[in-house]
């Protein structure tokens, strides 16, 4: 009897960065163009098992998604336990840079949600000819401290527990069950502290609002896809960005939330499969 396994391959790549060295944890599914994938805040690369299962994806693009330090199996560096755990928004968008340079991808599409959504437009912005084409979540230009973060890194308050209560309303209400609380358990994994250290680039120090008039979809298209039910980056914040880059083709979802391709990975594939086949024709 043959093993039925999933195509996804799990590799881990020693990686040095900024005079750091890293562990980086990185899968990966299909073959074609390369489609580089962020996670978002506080969870990891199995929010996109579902598109790197998609034959009708893996046909045509290398799915690859990678654990930021810190956050699923890429443990932090060395000393991490002398210091606290804060995302900036430099160290953000180079990171991705080095991780698509080491793995030498050919102008990769890069997809992001959340804060990943939101970095994407640094990477458009300063880094269009690296890139074939970039693919916006749920995303946002400015910071936006929808509630005070404070609490989440409370040594009184269980960081599981709270990380689950800070996401659970972001999503769609008519999202199924199974994924919605799939995605709630990635959030209760993670380490202590690190959501609240995404959270600092993501309502502190993350604004990319002066960087939207240098991007230029002439040399680098931009999709812009958010969800409907999402109070932290409400879908007039995304039509704000669209707005804002010439060029750049924004879609609200109906029906998905801030997780779209975890929470509902059936809808959210009517939605990023013609995305994907429109960026396959440009090259």
């Amino acid at each position: 009897m043959s093993v039925a396994f999933e195509p996804i391959v799990g590799r881990y790549l020693p990686f040095t960065f900024q005079g750091r060295t890293y562990r980086l944890y990185i899968e990966e599914a299909g073959q074609g163009i390369p489609l580089l994938c962020l996670h978002t805040a506080g969870s990891d690369t199995r929010q996109y098992r579902a598109l790197m299962n998609d034959a009708q994806v893996t046909q045509r693009y290398r799915v690859i998604a990678f654990d930021l330090p810190w956050h699923g199996k890429s443990s932090p560096p060395a000393g991490w336990h002398h210091e606290e755990y804060k995302l900036t928004r430099d160290f953000y968008i180079e990171i991705i840079v080095a991780v698509a340079r080491a793995l030498e991808l050919d102008r990769p599409v890069v997809m992001g949600c959340s804060i990943g959504g939101r970095v994407v437009l640094g990477l458009a912005a300063d880094h269009a000819d690296a890139f074939r084409a970039i693919i916006g979540l749920q995303s946002s230009a400015s910071p936006s401290a929808y509630y005070d973060i404070a609490w989440l890194d409370h040594p009184g308050v269980d960081h599981s527990e709270a990380a689950l209560g800070a996401v659970s309303g972001l999503m769609a209400p008519m999202s199924p069950d199974t994924e919605r609380w799939e995605t709630l358990w990635h959030y209760m994994q993670g380490g202590p502290g690190v959501f609240y250290g995404d959270l600092h680039f993501y309502t502190v120090d993350g604004d990319l609002h002066d960087r939207l008039r240098r991007i230029d979809t002439t040399r680098c298209p931009l999709y812009l896809l958010t969800g409907e039910y999402d109070y932290s980056c409400k879908p007039e914040y995304t039509l704000e960005v669209g707005k804002a880059v010439p060029g750049a083709k924004t879609t609200i979802m109906k029906g998905l939330g801030h997780f779209p391709m975890s929470e509902n990975p059936a809808l959210f594939r009517s939605f990023i499969l013609p995305v994907l086949d429109e960026i396959a024709r440009l090259d």
